[in-house]
């Protein structure tokens, strides 16, 4: 009786621990749950099409004021942050000594053409005495030498007077154009010589926004595109210009170009020197795809989004765009039309299965 029991006993262990093994091979290769997510469709917007860009602003025109002859300074008629005129006076050099240099040379003119007067007198008084055969042919030829010799005496004193009244006029020093004086240089007393810096003047009325930008760009950076920018000085105030040089040649260091705008600042509110930041705007209205920010996960410098297709999350690496508002552009990597999902990509892996929540 017990060998029969002892049997019954063995034959159940063994089915209760196969029963177990079933439940645990099945369990192990059962399909993970759908992962929660919601998504998202990648759809076309028009978009202008831009280059971000940072550069300087310069005045469009500067210039150092020098002296134009040699002597001291009388006056300075401009200070610091004055605004000038074209032709404005704004400093005097020794103007009394060459007003007198002027007045000797205009003197010396009258000299020389009156001696002109009497020389000519003279030939023809040598002439009427020659026709009668009294004058002898070297008192003629003496007084024809001196006729000529007058007349030059004229036309080199009526030389001197165009230069200094030349130099009366530049000791008057005057601004070349509209602008505002950044920097007086020489004061009231200083003895300077020709050419020595007085002021330096900027045209501050247009300014030039100097920027570089990638060589790639060289066909599409043309002249009349529209630049919008802002400055730290005036947050959330947008400028513009027009692109109106770009030049020839590409840096070989930093495979860059240079390009410029200029920014129209009749009320004066942009300063030279400042730095901005903005974009150059290449086309307008251009159809660009998009997908909201949230689909985007970046890590170890990849940018990558899930797609979903038949229940299934497909990790893709895309190239992105600009980011415009709360939506992001994709250059490459996408179609229109993918889902993409927006929540719960950190429990995704490439090909798991989702369930999309409204």
């Amino acid at each position: 009786m017990k060998r029969p029991l002892l049997t019954l006993l063995i034959l159940t262990l063994a089915a209760s621990g196969c029963s177990r093994d079933d439940v645990a091979r099945s369990a192990s290769t059962a399909p993970p749950p759908p992962v929660p997510v919601t998504v998202s469709t990648a759809t076309e917007v028009r978009m202008d099409r831009t280059l971000p860009i940072v550069g300087t602003l310069f005045a469009r025109d500067s210039a150092t004021v020098a002296a134009e002859v040699e002597g001291r300074v009388e006056k300075t008629l401009a200070e610091f942050g004055d605004r000038v005129k074209a032709g404005q006076e704004i400093a005097l050099v020794d103007t009394d000594t060459y007003a007198a240099l002027a007045n000797l040379a205009a003197a010396r003119v009258q000299q020389a053409r009156a001696a002109d007067v009497a020389a000519g007198h003279e030939l023809q008084r040598q002439q009427e005495l020659r026709k009668s055969g009294i004058a002898s042919p070297a008192d003629f030829d003496g007084a024809v030498a001196s006729a000529d010799e007058a007349r030059a005496a004229v036309k080199a004193a009526e030389a001197n007077e165009v230069v200094a009244r030349l130099n009366l006029e530049r000791s008057r020093i005057r601004a070349p154009f509209d602008g505002a004086v950044a920097e007086r240089i020489a004061s009231a007393g200083d003895f300077v010589k020709s050419g020595a810096p007085l002021f330096r003047l900027v045209n501050d009325a247009v300014l030039k926004f100097i920027v570089q930008a990638p060589e790639s760009f060289a066909p599409k950076v043309v002249k009349e595109l529209p630049v919008v920018f802002t400055v730290d000085a005036y947050p959330g105030r947008r400028f513009e210009g027009r692109v109106f040089l770009v030049s020839p040649q590409v840096n070989l260091s930093t495979r860059m170009f240079d390009f410029g705008a200029l920014v129209p600042n009749a009320d004066r509110t942009l300063k030279a020197g400042t730095f901005a930041r903005g974009e150059l705007l290449l086309e307008k209205d251009v159809p660009t795809l998009t997908v909201p920010l949230d689909a985007l996960v970046v890590g170890a410098g990849v940018s990558r989004v899930f797609v979903v297709t038949n229940g299934l999350a497909a990790s893709r690496i895309v190239r992105p765009g600009r980011t415009v508002g709360e939506r992001q552009e994709i250059l490459e990597g996408l179609r229109q039309g993918d889902q993409v999902v927006t929540t719960g990509q950190g429990k995704l892996v490439d090909g798991s299965p989702v369930r999309i929540k409204e």
